[in-house]
């Protein structure tokens, strides 16, 4: 194809392309006019296939009779964007239709041809993909648009102004002697969390808005482990029996996402430490994955088929809020303060205590903190700490899920064995990481 194309006049390849490229997005609207005339009761539109088409054809006529200086290719623009400025109002007036997609999508084929002419072609064959994909996607914006919760447009502002506004403009200046603490790093800190946050945010409610109680465990994990746990210790308070091995392998998947939530964040911030905690963070995420499928199973096995309820988790809240951000900013300030003293004044002994400590808590902040003092720790040592953070993180969960989920004894038994295998294997795992540095 690269070999025909070499052959054939570049004129000509860039005039078929044009041409067909303009034929496309006429077909397209072609498709589309014929359902918005027909719901108006009359013909709304000002062309579609051909016109579409040979708007592409003059563009590219008027850009090559005169390349240099563009008078014609401009004078010819301003000459369709009066007739289409007609169009719009007549439109208007007569079907109280305001509509300017199709406005806007014919200027856009006019000035296919030196886009095609001077850029490369995937840039072109990219303006024509979104062109044809934005058309065909009306009916599921409107679709999208409606789920929409009132305050969702101003979420995404938060998180773009906390990444693409003040992120930027912070300075990276030590702000305590001593420490690696400045306020681009705290932020950066809190920007991360909060992206990877805010995906699985969007993927509960969006994607998986009425989900199975699994689902809610896998997705709710990824966002925040404790959290989710908590929602389904409350909810099973009042689940039907049968249903409590659901609940049971739910919390155990939600706690299998930790895992892996923690690698992709010590990627971002330390691929040093990537490379030595990935294999057993891998091997803790399919174990505990392993043993959420093993006792999810047995609702499967005892439970009479029926369908899958619904679980809509509206108490999910919105990981932008920004009380959330100071807090996880001033624990991250704390655990960077103490872990530098911790390790200044007691070594390594002493961290390992702060390690099992800060499990009480969220450990995003103390493992983002050790991630970001690499140089000042030996590696192998920040590798058990993260481990040991994870155990005590573990521990805690469980009594979470005591405290929540009342006298539901079942539950708690199916919760301890699984919780207590991971308990054992993270261990185990410090245990062997501890082995091969000493």
């Amino acid at each position: 194809m690269d070999e025909l194309i070499k052959i054939l006049p570049e004129e000509l390849v860039s005039f078929v392309l044009t041409t067909l490229f303009s034929l496309l997005i006429g077909l397209s609207q072609l498709k589309f006019q014929l359902k918005h005339d027909e719901d108006k009761g009359g013909i709304t539109s000002f062309g579609t296939d051909r016109t579409f088409t040979f708007i592409g054809i003059l563009g590219y006529i008027l850009y090559m009779l005169e390349p240099k200086s563009f008078t014609l290719f401009i004078g010819g623009g301003l000459a369709l964007i009066v007739l289409l400025g007609l169009n719009y109002v007549t439109k208007a007036w007569r079907y109280a239709d305001f509509g300017m997609t199709t406005i806007a999508i014919a200027l856009i084929t006019y000035c296919l041809a030196p886009v095609i002419i001077t850029q490369p072609l995937w840039f072109s064959l990219t303006i024509v993909v979104l062109i044809l994909m934005l058309t065909e996607m009306k009916p599921t914006f409107k679709r999208f648009a409606n789920k929409m919760r009132n305050d969702e447009l101003i979420i995404l502002a938060k998180f773009l102004a906390i990444s693409g506004i003040v992120l930027p403009i912070l300075p990276d200046n030590t702000l305590i002697e001593g420490t690696k603490l400045t306020p681009y790093s705290i932020w950066l800190a809190t920007v991360v969390v909060s992206g990877i946050s805010y995906a699985s945010y969007l993927l509960k409610r969006y994607v998986f808005k009425s989900s199975g109680i699994f689902i809610s465990g896998l997705i709710g994990g990824l966002y925040s482990s404790t959290a989710t746990i908590t929602l389904l210790a409350k909810d099973a308070r009042t689940a039907p029996e049968a249903k409590l091995s659901k609940y049971a392998g739910s919390m155990v998947i939600a706690k299998s996402m930790m895992f892996l939530k923690f690698m992709i964040l010590i990627y971002i911030f330390s691929k040093e430490i990537f490379t030595l905690i990935y294999p057993y963070l891998i091997f803790l995420t399919l174990a505990s994955a392993f043993i959420s499928w093993l006792i999810y199973r047995k609702s499967l096995n005892n439970e009479v088929k029926t369908t899958e309820e619904e679980h809509d988790d509206n108490d999910y809240k919105n990981p932008l809020e920004f009380k959330v951000a100071l807090i996880f900013a001033a624990l991250f300030v704390f655990f960077t303060i103490i872990t530098t003293y911790t390790i200044r004044y007691t070594g390594n002994s002493g961290l390992t205590i702060l390690s099992l400590l800060s499990g009480l808590s969220d450990i995003t902040p103390f493992v983002l903190n050790l991630l970001q003092n690499v140089a000042e720790i030996p590696r192998q040592i920040v590798v058990i700490a993260v481990l040991l953070a994870m155990l005590s993180n573990t521990v805690v969960s469980m009594f979470y899920i005591y405290f929540f989920s009342g006298q539901r004894t079942d539950l708690q038994k199916k919760v301890l064995w699984g919780f207590l295998t991971i308990v054992i294997l993270t261990g185990i795992t410090a245990g062997i990481m501890y082995l091969f540095t000493t």
